[in-house]
């Protein structure tokens, strides 16, 4: 009898407030062993964050994009495997990538 039941058995009528979570649970994203390449590159004048080296599915590629932008509240998009990302976020892209267990590597100035 582990510690949940026995409070079951004290307190019958109460209910956990906070779901347990599953210690197996996958992971939020595909993590990969390779390093992401973060880039600065400006196209057409404007400056955008180029993201390379990520190897994962079409939806992965997505739900990553997703979470940046809502992150940075820009535009961005994906394409040929290459993610990119609207405006010179480098420092908080790699630091938001690091949280997540990405490995990451600056590539430029």
């Amino acid at each position: 009898m582990d510690l949940h039941d026995q409070l079951k058995n004290l307190f019958p009528d109460h209910e956990p407030t906070e779901p347990e979570k599953d210690p197996f649970e996958a992971p939020e994203f595909w993590l990969q062993d390779a390093p992401i390449l973060c880039k600065y590159e400006k196209r057409k004048g404007k400056p955008v964050t180029l993201l390379e080296g990520y190897n994962g599915a079409p939806k992965d590629f997505k739900k990553l994009t997703q979470a940046l932008q809502s992150l940075l509240n820009v535009g961005g998009s994906y394409k040929n495997e290459i993610i990119i990302i609207q405006g010179d976020y480098r420092e908080r892209i790699m630091d938001f990538l690091k949280s997540k267990g990405f490995a990451v590597k600056r590539v430029g100035g």
